[in-house]
C-alpha cells in the first residue's frame, strides 16, 4: 500500500454535512491524535520531520497489522436501522 499524504484525511473531515463544523484547527488537531495513536500502537508508520520537541507527520502508511484491523473494522460495523420508503 503507499503512503497517503496527511492533507487526504483533512479533505475526508471537511466533507461531513454534520453541523457545528468543527474549526480547521479542530480538525487539524483531532487528525493529529488519531494519527499519533495508531503509530504507537504499529498500526500506521508516519514519514516527516523531527524536531527536539516533536513529530511533523507529512505522510503516513498503514502497516500489515493495520490492514488486518482495517479489514475487520470494515467487516464488524454495524447497519443503522433505517427503513425504506413505502411507494
Amino acid at each position: 500500500m503507499k503512503r497517503s499524504p496527511r492533507d487526504t484525511f483533512v479533505q475526508f473531515y471537511r466533507q461531513g454535512n454534520t453541523p457545528p463544523r468543527p474549526s480547521q484547527e479542530g480538525i487539524v488537531n483531532t487528525i493529529t491524535k488519531s494519527i499519533e495513536r495508531l503509530i504507537e500502537r504499529e498500526l500506521m508508520v508516519g514519514y516527516g520531520v523531527r524536531t527536539s520537541r516533536k513529530w511533523y507527520i507529512h505522510e503516513v502508511k498503514l502497516t500489515a497489522e493495520g490492514r488486518k484491523q482495517a479489514k475487520k473494522l470494515r467487516g464488524e460495523q454495524q447497519q443503522l436501522p433505517l427503513k425504506n420508503p413505502k411507494p
